[in-house]
């Protein structure tokens, strides 16, 4: 009996692993080309470039990060990636443009829909309401 349940749990994760593995494998991976080119592409459009030979560096410089990215690296080696990354943006951008490149908003990854079952969040009530007059709402 012992020996039938471990053999399905054996089973059970094994296709488990095999199902997790399968799905991630389904996902297009962008080659170093195709990545530079929409890194390049973003950064044009973000901080309104429009000369074709800074341009050309850029897509250069981020061709050259891509392929050191797609060799495997360590979270550490890819601290440093980032690092030289930055370092080389300053020496290429002015520094108004690197200011906003810097400043620019995060973008948030996509959640699937209905993924956050609780809902978007809700503004924190006010300490001073509509309908509360102001000398309510200091301290005394």
């Amino acid at each position: 009996m012992i020996k039938r349940l471990s053999l399905f749990l054996l089973a059970a994760i094994a296709a488990g692993s095999m199902w997790s593995q399968e799905a991630m494998s389904d996902r297009p991976q962008r080659t170093p080309e195709e990545e530079a080119s929409k890194q390049t592409t973003r950064l044009v459009r973000e901080l309104g470039i429009m000369d074709s030979s800074r341009i050309d560096t850029l897509f250069r410089m981020h061709l050259k990060y891509a392929r050191i990215r797609h060799q495997g690296l360590t979270r550490a080696q890819n601290m440093e990636r980032m690092h030289a990354i930055h370092s080389e943006l300053q020496q290429l951008l002015t520094p108004e443009e690197f200011n906003r490149f810097m400043n620019h908003p995060v973008e948030q990854p996509r959640r699937p829909h209905g993924a956050n079952r609780m809902g978007p969040a809700k503004a924190a009530p006010s300490a001073e309401g509509p309908d509360m007059p102001e000398s309510q709402t200091t301290p005394q």
